[in-house]
């Protein structure tokens, strides 16, 4: 299967456990590309019109992940407005990662997976599954290898 791992990360723990997810489905012999979600700029909290300097194109693809990390209770910004501009994604296979500090899910966790399924949903998306990585919770390496094994469990 041909999996696009479109990716938004800030300060790299979101692209660290997609590099581990990368890994792992391409030792299950999935063809996996890691590509990420770059704006132009510095993109703040409620910012409508983002530009962006990598915008992936996920035609290609018959599965795609999308990881985000939740910026003030939210999906980021960029990965939000790009995923709001992205084509039709119907017949695609869908898994969500979000990372995040605050430990519990319902501080942004719950909230950011809700709307990334509510888009991919929206574009006709068979969202398959999801994962949150609380990232100052003691147990957080037990955690991401819980998610990495979650999502790449789904294809």
């Amino acid at each position: 299967m041909r999996i696009g791992l479109i990716v938004h990360s800030q300060t790299g723990n979101t692209l660290s456990v997609a590099e581990k997810i990368e890994k792992r489905l391409s030792g299950k012999g999935h063809d996996v590309k890691l590509e990420k979600v770059v704006p132009k700029g510095e993109v703040k909290p409620g910012q409508k019109n983002v530009e962006f300097e990598s915008k992936p194109d996920v035609k290609d693809y018959d599965a795609i992940i999308f990881g985000a990390p939740v910026n003030g209770f939210s999906l980021s910004v960029p990965m939000k407005a790009y995923m709001e501009g992205l084509p039709s994604l119907k017949g695609k296979k869908v898994a969500l990662l979000t990372t995040k500090a605050l430990i519990f899910n319902w501080t942004g966790g719950n909230g950011t997976i809700r709307k990334m399924k509510k888009i991919s949903g929206s574009k006709g998306a068979e969202v398959l599954g999801s994962g949150i990585v609380i990232w100052r919770e003691k147990g957080r390496e037990r955690n991401i290898e819980e998610v990495v094994d979650l999502i790449s469990g789904l294809f």
